[in-house]
Formats: C-alpha cells, sequence, structure tokens
C-alpha cells in the first residue's frame, strides 16, 4: 500500500512535502526504528486513546511511552488505551494494527509530547508496516497545527 489514502490526499490538500522510506516489515515502533536505521526518539509514534468525549491520539516519540495517569491529569479525562479492534475500525485505509502519527488526517483531536518540537526530521508510519513518512519540522508543525503540545511521555 505504501501510504494510506486518507494520509496522502491530507498531506497532498495541506501542501505538505514529504518523503516515504521504506523498511523491512516490522509492528512496533522500536522495531521499525531498529530495521530502518533511525533513532526511535525521531520517529513519531501514535497512540489512540479512548476518552469520555471519544476518541485522541497521542503522538509521542517511539523511544518513550504515554504517561497515561499523567495526560489524564492535563485532559481532566479519564483515558485508556483503545484496543486493536478500535485501532482498525478507525484507521480502515491502514494496514491491521497500524495507527498513524497523522491523526489530523482523520479528524481527530491530538495532544503532540514536547520532545517532538525539537527536532529537524521526524518520521510517522504511513499506514503500513513497510514505509515511514519523513517530514522537515516545519511540516511536522503544519501536521501539527491543532494539537496540543505537552510532556506526555516518558523514555521506556
Amino acid at each position: 500500500m505504501s501510504i494510506a489514502p486518507t494520509i496522502r490526499d491530507y498531506l497532498k490538500e495541506s501542501g505538505i512535502k514529504y518523503d516515504l522510506v521504506p523498511h523491512k516489515t516490522a509492528y512496533s515502533a522500536n522495531r521499525i526504528a531498529e530495521v530502518a536505521h533511525i533513532s526511535g526518539a525521531s520517529i513519531a509514534k501514535g497512540v489512540l486513546l479512548n476518552t469520555e468525549r471519544g476518541y485522541m491520539m497521542a503522538v509521542v516519540p517511539a523511544s518513550c511511552k504515554v504517561d497515561l495517569a499523567d495526560l489524564s491529569h492535563q485532559m481532566k479525562s479519564r483515558l485508556g488505551l483503545a484496543s486493536e479492534h478500535e485501532i482498525d475500525m478507525i484507521f480502515d485505509d491502514c494496514d491491521p494494527g497500524v495507527a498513524p502519527a497523522c491523526a489530523s488526517a482523520y479528524a481527530m483531536r491530538v495532544v503532540v509530547d514536547t520532545r517532538l518540537d525539537a527536532l529537524e526530521d521526524l518520521y510517522m508510519e504511513s499506514g503500513d508496516h513497510e514505509n515511514l513518512i519523513h517530514v522537515t519540522k516545519s511540516n511536522f508543525a503544519k501536521i501539527m497545527a491543532e494539537a496540543k503540545h505537552a510532556g506526555i511521555a516518558h523514555p521506556v
């Protein structure tokens, strides 16, 4: 597939330049970083969350884990991890199990860990298990323009 149609259309309509970076098939963000030879700190990992107001996406470095207790406190809402079934239902044009960090393409609320704001080059899942989307800092900022930015993760 290479890039999910929803993400491709969103990036095109938003005028966001990107490169596709192919890698060996991998299913976890840390494994993707390993096979793509990219630091896990540079990969923006999407984590789909259930909230009292529906779904939202937390975007954190692949080398980190969402601090659900702290994020729940910041959002003043109970949060929980979405199931694989929910991920597949929402991101139905992606391969099973892929929760792309480009959640704005799916009109979803997003909160981004501030660790990602300082990076010059960022990578995100494209919608399959074999490609990453590479964007510059300025284009990542455009993708995350509607997102809340906060310290929401800690290193694994």
